[in-house]
């Protein structure tokens, strides 16, 4: 009590434990990860041209490219589905996972001064950034279906998959962009080695060709990349198409599984225990 009046103390204190994640915090400021979202999405599009026809313009041309130069002149087989909507079907959750791993890296850093003023759960950022994009993703999934009614290729019950395929995709985002957002406050670095790492990794990971062109003993490695299975899943449950005659909840495809909840696991607990010098190192 001070002067006859009683004061509420609140102690803001760092987590204690290798990975503790204070879902109550997370919940108390529901609003605030709405807002950042909003935010996001606000400054992304803000005093453009074309606004959100962006979402639309840019895999378009990409996919055009890819058409022309994998599709006609290089053949790349198909498994007798056109090439456009083949192509697409790997390109839409490889988009989003892409910007979701350029935005989430740097999101710490752009939001210095917020970081720097106030309290909140940190998490909240590279989250917000992550869960932004899917807004874009449900923009070109309509472009996906618009392509499929275009070539007479309707999915079947198979798409009801799709939300499988995307949580992993969400979840591959976040947990490497949490090692990175981390980085990037104390390593400025990591804003070069995104962009160069993200290149890569599209080569990887089988969006401009099929699991099937990739000799069998290689196989292995390929599918422990995460994003194959998410790029290979939404081909099977948006084309219909069987991965290498095979289901596609195979063994391979919960080895990249187990990959991705790792590198989770593991990015919330180097987040959390590096969280706590953000404000100061910012």
């Amino acid at each position: 009590m001070q002067n006859g009046k009683d004061v509420n103390v609140v102690r803001i204190a760092p987590s204690v434990g290798l990975l503790r994640i204070d879902v109550r915090s997370l919940w108390a400021y529901r609003e605030l990860l709405g807002f950042l979202i909003w935010r996001d999405l606000a400054v992304r599009y803000k005093q453009t041209l074309l606004g959100a026809l962006w979402v639309f313009l840019q895999p378009l041309v990409t996919l055009v490219i890819y058409s022309l130069l994998f599709g006609r002149l290089l053949a790349v087989p198909t498994s007798g589905v056109p090439y456009p909507i083949y192509a697409y079907a790997a390109l839409l959750p490889w988009t989003y996972f892409a910007n979701g791993i350029s935005r989430t890296s740097s999101s710490l850093v752009s939001s210095a001064r917020i970081i720097a003023k106030i309290y909140f759960p940190r998490l909240i950022v590279p989250l917000s950034t992550v869960l932004a994009g899917l807004v874009d993703f449900g923009l070109g999934m309509m472009l996906s279906f618009g392509l499929m009614a275009f070539y007479g290729n309707w999915p079947g019950v198979r798409v009801f998959w799709l939300p499988v395929f995307l949580m992993l995709a969400i979840l591959t985002a976040l947990g490497f962009g949490l090692w990175l957002a981390a980085l990037n406050v104390r390593y400025r670095d990591v804003n070069y080695l995104t962009p160069f790492l993200l290149q890569v990794w599209m080569y990887v990971t089988p969006v401009i060709y099929g699991v099937d062109l990739i000799p069998n003993r290689y196989r292995p490695l390929l599918w422990l990349n995460p994003m194959t299975g998410v790029v290979e899943g939404f081909r099977w449950a948006l084309l219909g198409r069987q991965i290498m005659d095979q289901p596609i909840f195979g063994p391979q495809f919960f080895g990249g599984v187990a990959v991705t909840l790792l590198v989770l696991v593991g990015g919330l607990a180097f987040f959390q225990k590096t969280e706590r010098a953000f404000a100061d190192v910012i």
